[in-house]
């Protein structure tokens, strides 16, 4: 007794051509709408990240003025963080490892320096963001810990 396997493949027939580009222009647009939410998380998470550092970066400075008397000025920057500026107020009581894990300013999430400035009493922290240009909107948006 022999079976008849292709029995039901005789008189089918396959997709057409507009049936096939019908499912790959849906599949393109699922893949577009997903890929879009994903990119927007994936920037939504570089802007936490780099408010985390900077927050981290001010209880730095704030230990460094608490030894030091004064925030680093604007020409030391975040360095001073790291190695005791030789330039300025003298800081006899600058902690001998720095005032950073790693002994390394770190980068914001898209691989630029930070903005540092200070007068001394005061000091501001800025992210240029993905355009690494002062100012811009949307994705290009400075972030700073003012916000």
């Amino acid at each position: 007794m022999k079976r008849k396997i292709f029995k039901n493949v005789i008189g089918q027939q396959g997709m057409s051509l507009i049936e096939i580009l019908i499912a790959l222009t849906l599949l393109a647009i699922g893949g577009g709408i997903i890929g879009t939410n994903v990119y927007d998380r994936f920037h939504e998470g570089r802007i936490s990240a780099a408010k985390i550092q900077m927050k981290n970066l001010a209880n730095s400075l704030k230990d460094f003025r608490r030894h030091c008397n004064t925030f680093p000025a604007t020409e030391q920057g975040l360095d001073a963080l790291v190695t005791k500026p030789a330039e300025g107020k003298d800081c006899p009581r600058y902690a001998p490892n720095g005032y950073l894990d790693g002994g390394k300013v770190p980068v914001d999430p898209w691989d630029f320096p930070y903005v540092y400035s200070s007068d001394g009493k005061t000091f501001k922290i800025i992210s240029y963001g993905n355009d690494n240009e002062e100012g811009g909107e949307g994705k290009d948006a400075d972030i700073s810990l003012d916000e």
